[in-house]
Order: C-alpha cells, then sequence, then structure tokens
C-alpha cells in the first residue's frame, strides 16, 4: 500500500520545525508536490491511503431481516417496484464499516404509500410495527423529497422516491418534480460517492454515474454533475463535501473547490438553507475524526464568516486573520487533547472543548441584545448562526469565565507547593483562611463552578499560559511547543487530584441555611445568610476533615468577633 505524504519545509502549527530529510527511511510512502494552502499544508502529517473498496456488500443479520420484510410486502401485494438502498449506506458497506442509516429509494410510488403498504403487510403476518412517521418536503429550505420514516427491528428506515426535477429559469427551487429512473436520481445525488445504490431486488450494487465506485477507490470528492448546480440546488451540499471530504480524507475536486468558494453559491448557502441545518454539518465536523481539517476547508474556501455569523455590531473588532486564529487555536486543542491522551475527556467534553477552542478569539467579544444587555458574542454564534442547544453557549461560556481564574493559580499549582498563594482572592473575602489553606479554597470553588468541564478550562489556559504572550500576532508565527504544555496540563491535573477535589462539586455543605439563621438569630434570609454560605464553604474547603460541631462552633466564634469589630 502506498500512502501519499506531502513534504515542503513549510511552516505548520504545532509543528513548523517538522522536517523529512531523507524520504528512503519512509518506504511506504509517495511523496507528492509541495503544498499551496493551509488545506493541503495540513495534509503534510496526514497519511491518505487508498481506499480498500469491498466487490460486494455483506448484509448483516439485521439487515438480511429488514430487506426480505419488504420483499415480502412487494410479493404480497404484487407489486414490481424496484427497491434500493441509497447513498451512505452503500458507500461505508463497500469500505467494510457498519451503517444503520438506511435510506429507501423507490421508483414509482411515494415513501408514505409504500410504508402503509408495510406495514398492512407486518399486521397480516402477526409482527410488530414499530413506528411510523411522515416528514413532509420544504422546498424553500432545499428539502425537496417527502420522507416516510418505520422503524423494524430497531432501526429506523427512510423511504423517498426516485426523483427528476425540472427548474424555473430564475429559481433553484423545483418547478416540477416527477419520478425519476435511478439514473436520473444518481445524478442528483451531491456527491459520486454517494450516489450509488444497492438494489434489495437483485442483490447487487449499481454504480449508474460510472464514477462512484472509481473515485471512493481513489479517494475523492467529486459532484456528479458540475458542481456549482449541485451546489445551487442544494447549497448544504458544500458543507456534506467538506465533511466526507475530511472525515474519509479525500482530495476536494478543484472545480468543486472553486464552486464551492463563488460568491453565488456563498450567498444561497447564507440566505437558502436553514441555521439548523447548518448547525448539524458543522456539529458532524467538531465531532468527527477530523475537525481540523473540516474547519480549515471552510476557512480555505471562504465559507467561515458565512457560517458562523456574527451580529451586525459587535466589541472590539475582529482582526483581519481571526478565522486563521480560530482554527489554529483548533489545531492546537485538537492536537494536545491526543497528546493528553482522549480517555482524559468523554464525548461531551471533546466536542465542546473543541468549540471552545475554535471560538476563543471571540471570548471577550461582546455584542448588545434587542434589550441592549451585553452578551458574549459566542452566544450569538451558537444560539444565532449554528441554533445550537442553550447548554452549548452556556457550557463554553463558563468554561471561558474560568480561564482567567485558572491563570492565575497555574504558577502555584504547578510549584508544588514551593510557593505560597497569598494575593489571589477573586472578591471572595477570604481573610478568615489561612495562607496555607487558601489554594485548595480558590481551586475548589473554581471546580464547583465549572464542574465535569473543569479540565476543559485547564486545557485552553494551559494553552494561553503565560498570559504575557500577545497571541494576535505570535500565535500564528510559533508553535506552541505542545509537549511542555502536556506536561503542565499533567502537573496541574495532578495537584488538582493530590489536593482532593476530584468531584467537589458533589460535596454538600456542612451547614445549611436554616442553621446560620439559627446562629445569627436572624427570622428570613437574605444576602447576609448567603455571604455566611460563602464564608462556610471556604471554612469547609480548607478543613476537608471537619465536622458539623466544628463548622458551626467556628462560625459563632467568627460572627462574635466580627460583631465586636463592628
Amino acid at each position: 500500500m502506498k500512502i501519499g505524504l506531502r513534504v515542503q519545509p513549510i511552516l505548520l502549527l504545532p509543528f513548523p520545525n517538522f522536517r523529512i530529510t531523507n524520504p528512503s527511511n519512509f518506504p511506504n510512502f509517495c511523496f507528492c508536490a509541495p503544498p499551496k494552502t493551509q488545506t493541503q499544508a495540513l495534509g503534510l502529517l496526514h497519511c491518505r491511503s487508498m481506499a480498500t473498496v469491498k466487490e460486494r456488500i455483506e448484509l448483516t443479520e439485521t439487515e438480511r431481516k429488514i430487506f426480505d420484510r419488504l420483499l415480502g410486502s412487494l410479493r404480497h401485494f404484487g407489486l414490481s417496484n424496484q427497491l434500493r438502498v441509497a447513498g451512505g449506506w452503500v458507500r461505508d458497506k463497500l469500505l467494510g464499516k457498519e451503517c444503520y442509516d438506511i435510506d429507501i429509494a423507490l421508483d414509482n410510488m411515494m415513501g408514505s404509500e409504500f410504508v402503509e403498504k408495510v406495514r398492512e403487510y407486518l399486521l397480516s403476518t402477526g409482527e410488530e410495527v414499530q413506528g411510523v412517521a411522515v416528514i413532509p418536503c420544504n422546498p424553500e429550505q432545499s428539502k425537496h423529497l417527502e420522507t416516510a420514516r418505520m422503524r423494524l427491528f430497531d432501526t429506523w428506515i427512510d423511504f423517498v422516491n426516485l426523483r427528476c426535477e425540472e427548474y424555473s429559469d430564475n429559481s433553484r427551487i423545483p418547478a416540477m418534480q416527477k419520478f425519476g429512473t435511478a439514473e436520473e436520481d444518481a445524478y442528483r445525488r451531491d456527491l459520486t460517492i454517494n450516489s450509488m445504490f444497492y438494489n434489495i431486488n437483485t442483490d447487487s450494487v449499481e454504480d449508474l454515474t460510472k464514477r462512484g465506485i472509481a473515485d471512493l477507490k481513489s479517494g475523492r470528492i467529486v459532484t456528479p454533475l458540475p458542481p456549482k448546480d449541485t451546489f445551487l440546488d442544494d447549497p448544504l451540499r458544500v458543507l456534506r463535501a467538506i465533511r466526507f471530504g475530511a472525515r474519509f480524507g479525500f482530495v476536494l475536486d478543484e472545480e468543486l473547490k472553486k464552486a464551492a468558494s463563488c460568491d453565488e453559491v456563498k450567498d444561497a448557502l447564507a440566505a437558502k438553507i436553514s441555521r439548523e441545518r447548518i448547525g448539524v454539518e458543522i456539529d458532524l465536523m467538531i465531532s468527527g475524526n477530523q475537525p481540523v481539517k473540516a474547519m480549515t476547508y471552510i476557512c480555505d474556501l471562504l465559507l467561515f464568516w458565512i457560517v458562523f455569523s456574527l451580529p451586525p455590531k459587535f466589541e472590539p473588532a475582529k482582526s483581519e486573520c481571526c478565522d486563521r486564529l480560530c482554527i489554529s487555536y483548533l489545531d492546537a486543542t485538537w492536537n494536545l487533547v491526543q497528546l493528553i491522551g482522549g480517555s482524559t475527556f468523554n464525548d461531551e467534553q471533546r466536542r465542546l472543548s473543541l468549540y471552545a477552542a475554535l471560538f476563543l478569539p471571540f471570548r471577550k467579544t461582546i455584542y448588545k441584545d434587542n434589550k441592549a444587555k451585553k452578551i458574549c458574542i459566542v452566544s450569538y454564534i451558537f444560539r444565532e448562526s449554528l441554533k445550537r442547544k442553550a447548554s452549548d453557549a452556556e457550557t463554553v461560556i463558563n468554561v471561558y469565565s474560568a480561564l482567567d481564574k485558572f491563570l492565575s493559580l497555574i504558577p502555584f499549582l504547578a510549584s508544588n507547593g514551593d510557593i505560597q498563594l497569598t494575593e489571589v482572592d477573586w472578591g471572595r473575602g477570604l481573610d478568615d483562611v489561612p495562607h496555607t489553606s487558601k489554594l485548595r479554597v480558590l481551586t475548589g470553588f473554581l471546580l464547583r463552578e465549572i464542574k465535569d468541564f473543569w479540565r476543559v478550562a485547564l486545557l485552553l489556559s494551559t494553552l494561553l499560559y503565560p498570559t504575557d504572550v500577545d497571541c494576535t500576532q505570535d500565535f500564528l508565527k510559533q508553535h506552541f511547543q505542545l509537549d511542555k504544555r502536556k506536561d503542565l496540563f499533567k502537573t496541574v491535573e495532578g495537584a488538582v487530584i493530590q489536593l482532593g477535589l476530584e468531584k467537589v462539586w458533589d460535596v454538600k455543605p456542612l451547614v445549611n441555611g436554616k442553621d446560620i439563621m439559627n446562629v445569627l438569630q436572624l427570622k428570613t434570609g437574605g444576602p447576609l445568610v448567603r455571604e455566611w454560605q460563602q464564608k462556610l464553604l471556604a471554612w469547609q474547603l480548607a478543613n476537608p476533615l471537619g465536622t458539623v460541631e466544628e463548622c458551626i462552633d467556628w462560625m459563632r466564634q467568627a460572627h462574635s468577633k466580627r460583631f465586636k469589630t463592628e
């Protein structure tokens, strides 16, 4: 097997000094043309092999049962339909990968009509019908087909009709749709590698564009029709092309890249596609196996500000190369996660750490909403540009809020106790806390604020440490020295664990509000109770083995001392 590796003495974050001086040491690599763009540069360390494509599709037991029921429905009603599995399932099965996303294309019947036939057939045999749904078409959002869904053997199956469309001169919304042939439908697909069918009736793969299998083997992302026409038909296909190119390590066709970055396609992507659909594609990229490559494609194709749209007014203004800075932070974070070890973070922590890294240059950028309230612009990107769930925005912004606090603690946590924490307070009024306990108290408060995402905040803090580095200028010119940052992460993580603060957010206060009111002889709660709750929590963090009685005794003494002073 020959593996393509581009080699050129170029700046490649985070390893700008990486060189291959003796290609003979790499007998399994074929050396290609030098890179011209950052996208190509990212391919330097990405080994793309010629894909191994199976000669025929091997069905699982569940897939065989599903297809048997569908064929049984045809026989039961005397139907002549050809049933074809379309798109990604065929691609993945040919690559030897499992896929649970089964889309059935029908040649002369609507999906909803066929699903009803299958339901009747299953009932006639005494089998359970697990679920049926119909999703209507929405041409204005480039969803041209009605989709019927049915659950068989705990697997959701989508049913659509083969399509052939006619367009008016001034619109890419179909003026008329009719049943098409399998070949017509194949050419209407987004990519050649997604245009193949598996004919259930004949148990065979149909490559009707004559390019699907070839492009799958050679690792190319190509559209069946001219790319501009394909993208204007459904502009979301630009992002799908990027996602599949990154996911499989395939090369984007040059004509495809030109079409994707042209103004007409960019305008259509911004105006025609719902933000929800864009957000889903971006989330799949960030959660995928090559998020940096995917985001770099978006940047290279001049789509970054189309996808991550910003409000009209915000401050401070973004820098000229802000998109590249976003990619650099993402790249460094991705590589640092690999160095630290993927098991350190669960899937959700990894996903949101990459979002937080991507938008890190905007962590202090503010815009005003309709009520003139100042809000972090990252919240706008999540809620408006990508239409992601509110909790994603809240978690990332909470991580940002923790960064400065972590940065102030890192020198002390990394010193192995050689430096005493004295000046850092964060306005919590910790005068009663001994200097020897102050580090544990402040770190405990920080972890209680951010909970399970404290390692994500630490991860990003290590990239920003020390704080006197001018990232906006030096960041793109200097590498991160990620090995040192990995060591810093591990050292601080170990210090937090050594302090006994793992899961400290689950520790319940020893003293509740009612106890505080009794000691203070208050009839109602209020700011004073909240103030003492913080003081008592600080005492508890400083005295992890302390009892309820000791905590209350300390409170009485501190209150009495305070009362006499006042």
